[in-house]
């Protein structure tokens, strides 16, 4: 199990890079990258998996902690899906939507290392 955790937890941090690696690189001219399209599928599939792993051994779960990341990374999704759905149809997306992306997850990483 141990090693299970430590792969899922891997992917996890790879999320987050690709999050907020393809915000920084795009910061100048924003938009919603592929990679941060992935890393958003990633973060919430992964955190729940951790979760799920969390609440099966004998570790104990911060659930108002784990409710707001959630909520965030949920934001962060629907965020990328709109981002990448109107750059299919060759519509511009606008700042505010690209920035929301790698804001909220420099916000999540936040809320994961302080909390």
């Amino acid at each position: 199990m141990s090693v299970l955790h430590t792969v899922i937890l891997l992917a996890h941090i790879f999320g987050t890079a690709a999050l907020v690696g393809g915000w920084l690189a795009t910061f100048r001219t924003p938009t919603v990258g592929v990679w941060q399209h992935y890393g958003a599928w990633i973060q919430l599939v992964t955190g729940l998996l951790l979760v799920g792993l969390l609440e099966m051994g004998d570790g104990t779960v911060n659930h108002m902690k784990i409710g707001i990341k959630l909520l965030i990374v949920i934001g962060i999704v629907v965020a990328a899906v709109i981002g990448r759905r109107k750059i299919a149809r060759g519509e511009e997306v606008s700042k505010g939507l690209a920035h929301a992306v790698g804001g909220l997850a420099l916000i999540n990483m936040a809320i994961a290392v302080l909390w």
